[in-house]
């Protein structure tokens, strides 16, 4: 145990006597010394119940010879956040995260941690340490919460609401019943209970074997979530033992499982953000063509909100991850390693689909190929991500003139303002991880859309991101970003542009001699942001097709 470097006697007594301040033992620091990395807060409805689940994983923690070290991590929550200046900060909170779990694990030389977080960028920066520091780790989230009345042919979310502002401005609801949404939709504390990003990176983080299996979907109010908190406690213990440290798990092979599982559960597309970033934490070289690759083998098992009505509760009480990835079979690799103790076959021997309407089978998916895909062309010479999953079979090829907005907040206005009309192309630009700054996500413009009635009848294409609960035609991620003097800068309002999914293949129709001397004629802007930690994320930060992540390596 490294942490006994530090508090042999005599020499370091001092460091036994700070422990013993706090009511520490000579009997706690016989044990393996364990963090716990808590984003607990108010702030945050996805991390309200972590005080709470942080207690448990002590539990078990103490059950196995342990000492649990309790330290608080920053969260910032995406949904407040959404359509604002806010949205701005929460990507760069990721590397944050990712590095502040280092300073204090490197600097208390911790032996192993438990990482709690539920919610959209926390989740991938606490993976990111894990894999950074390679010591024995895993991930406990809060659980998802409970869906609100049934409302618009679905259990209701805290996404309804901002559909709802779009039905109040078409004039086909009023503001009691707005109010009524308000006040229903979100009935308790834990990560929204649709497939957003937050419910995505827990499937992906127990599909890549940090989580317990079976854990990631287990609802926030339901007692087995602090069963699970407590299980987490008492195998950590063992992992830090046995010398199971982070890497061992996230392998390549891990990577692979976590890109099948979300092409087959039609996840998120920060996935494509945040796999990358894990990737380069771990060591591992990881091409942003392997979400493509592998989704177009992968058929689409699970279907949940936005892609359909069911929400994420519907899917834990089908089975959740282990039905899907049971039901994938030999497309996971089964021999990789997990925080169990033991490989992902082992874990889901005999575990299969219940072939219901949430989980489908492989002899009959909801559709072929799985919920991600990455586009080229001359938009996106370094890649673009799109989630035909969410996206009707109708919209997957769109052709159409653009209409170019310089930000988030000037589309907002020009869809609120009735200026957009079916056929168009929206480009929202400079929204990039350095243009943006941080890459803020056009949640916004694609739900205000839906609520207009355009949702069907629009695209959207962006170097920024989305949220994992749009649905609509949306390609993001554009690679370069306009920031960088990629093509996206470029395009001019009428300029036709052509979105072909299945081809892989995102188009502006202009001529190389036009574009070259558009080009020659561009000018970056100068930067939204004067100081602070933006304006270092705005120069640090890398492309999206690399995750976005600040290198911390040569």
């Amino acid at each position: 145990m490294r942490s006994q470097r530090i508090l042999r006697r005599p020499e370091w007594s001092i460091n036994r006597a700070y422990y013993k301040s706090m009511g520490f033992t000579d009997v706690d620091l016989e044990g393996p010394i364990v963090g716990l990395a808590n984003a607990f807060s108010e702030a945050v409805p996805g991390h309200f119940n972590l005080r709470r689940v942080a207690q448990s994983v002590k539990d078990g923690i103490r059950m196995a010879g342990g000492m649990p070290v309790e330290f608080g991590v920053i969260g910032a929550c995406d949904g407040i956040a959404e359509g604002h200046e806010g949205m701005r900060y929460i990507l760069p909170t990721r590397d944050l995260i990712a590095s502040s779990v280092e300073m204090m694990a490197q600097a208390h030389q911790f032996d192993a941690l438990v990482l709690l977080g539920s919610c959209d960028k926390i989740v991938p920066g606490l993976l990111m340490a894990a894999a950074r520091l390679d010591v024995p780790a895993i991930l406990v989230n809060g659980g998802p919460m409970l869906g609100g009345p049934f409302l618009h042919g679905r259990i209701s979310d805290s996404t309804s609401i901002i559909e709802g502002v779009g039905r109040l401005v078409a004039g086909e609801i009023g503001e009691e019943d707005l109010r009524a949404m308000e006040d229903g939709c979100a009935p308790g504390c834990g990560s929204c209970s649709f497939l957003g990003t937050a419910n995505t990176m827990c499937c992906l983080a127990e599909a890549l074997g940090m989580s317990l299996t079976g854990s990631a979907m287990v609802p926030a109010v339901h007692a087995r979530r602090l069963a699970v908190a407590q299980a987490s406690g008492r195998a950590i213990v063992g992992l830090a033992r046995d010398g199971i440290s982070a890497r061992k798990v996230i392998s390549a092979q891990a990577l692979e499982n976590a890109v099948r599982l979300t092409s087959a559960i039609g996840g998120s597309t920060n996935a494509a953000l945040h796999v990358p970033a894990i990737a380069y934490e771990a060591g591992l070289d990881f091409d942003l063509g392997l979400f493509d690759r592998l989704s177009r083998s992968t058929p689409l098992l699970a279907r949940m909100n936005p892609a359909a009505s069911p929400n994420v509760i519907d899917f834990f009480r089908s089975g959740g991850v282990p039905a899907v990835m049971g039901e994938l079979g030999d497309l996971i690799h089964g021999g990789a390693m997990t925080v169990t103790g033991r490989t992902v076959g082992e874990n889901l021997a005999g575990v299969r689909s219940p072939a219901n309407e949430v989980i489908a089978t492989r002899e009959r998916p909801f559709e072929a190929t799985g919920g991600l895909a990455v586009l080229y062309g001359n938009i996106s010479p370094g890649g673009a991500v799109t989630k035909p999953a969410a996206i009707h079979p109708g919209q997957r090829v769109f052709s159409g003139p653009a209409r170019c907005f310089d930000s988030e907040e000037e589309a907002n206005r020009a869809i609120l303002g009735g200026a957009i009309g079916g056929g168009e192309v929206l480009v929202i630009r400079y929204e990039g991880p350095k243009g943006g700054p941080g890459m803020p996500e056009m949640f916004k413009a694609l739900k205000l859309l839906n609520g207009l009635g355009l949702g069907q009848r629009t695209a959207l294409v962006t170097d920024g991101r989305f949220s994992g609960t749009n649905n609509g035609c949306f390609v993001g991620h554009v690679s370069p970003e306009a920031q960088e003097g990629g093509p996206i800068a470029l395009i001019e309002d009428g300029d036709r542009i052509e979105i072909d999914i299945p081809g892989q293949r995102l188009s502006l129709l202009v001529g190389d001699r036009e574009l070259a001397d558009r080009a020659s004629r561009w000018r970056p802007p100068g930067p939204r942001v004067e100081g602070g930690y933006l304006r270092l994320y705005a120069r640090l930060a890398s492309s999206a097709a690399e995750g976005a992540i600040i290198k911390t390596r040569d």
